[in-house]
C-alpha cells in the first residue's frame, strides 16, 4: 500500500470516527468504533470495517449505517479535499469474534486434556 493511500484510509477513518459521535445516535450501550479503512487503488470505493459492542447491535446499526449513507457521503466530501472521494460501504468486523470462538476452543481442548 502506498503511503499516499495509508494516509487517505486513516483521514477517512479520523473523520468517519468523528461523524459518527456528533451526527449519529446509537441506542444507549452501545459502541461503534471505525476499525479500518481500506481504499481502493483509483480511490472510488471505501470500505469501512466497524465494530460494535455489544453484538446484538450489530444488524442494527448497519442498517441505520446504511439508511443515511447518501447523508454521511455529503458530510465527509464537505470535509475532504480530495478528489474523486471515495464511495463509503460499511462491513462487520468480526475479528474479536472469532478471536473468542478460537478461545473457547482452546479453553474446551485444554479441559479435555
Amino acid at each position: 500500500m502506498s503511503h499516499r493511500l495509508a494516509q487517505i484510509n486513516e483521514l477517512i477513518r479520523q473523520q468517519l470516527n468523528q461523524l459518527l459521535l456528533t451526527e449519529f445516535e446509537f441506542p444507549q450501550g452501545c459502541l461503534v468504533t471505525i476499525v479500518r479503512v481500506e481504499t481502493s487503488r483509483d480511490l472510488r470505493h471505501a470500505k469501512v470495517w466497524i465494530s460494535v459492542m455489544p453484538t446484538h447491535y450489530i444488524k442494527k446499526v448497519l442498517t441505520k449505517l446504511n439508511s443515511q449513507i447518501g447523508h454521511l457521503q455529503f458530510l465527509i466530501n464537505k470535509k475532504l479535499l480530495i478528489k474523486p472521494l471515495p464511495r463509503l460501504r460499511f462491513a462487520i468486523d468480526d475479528t474479536e469474534s472469532k478471536a473468542q470462538e478460537i478461545e473457547q476452543l482452546l479453553d474446551q481442548i485444554k479441559k479435555t486434556s
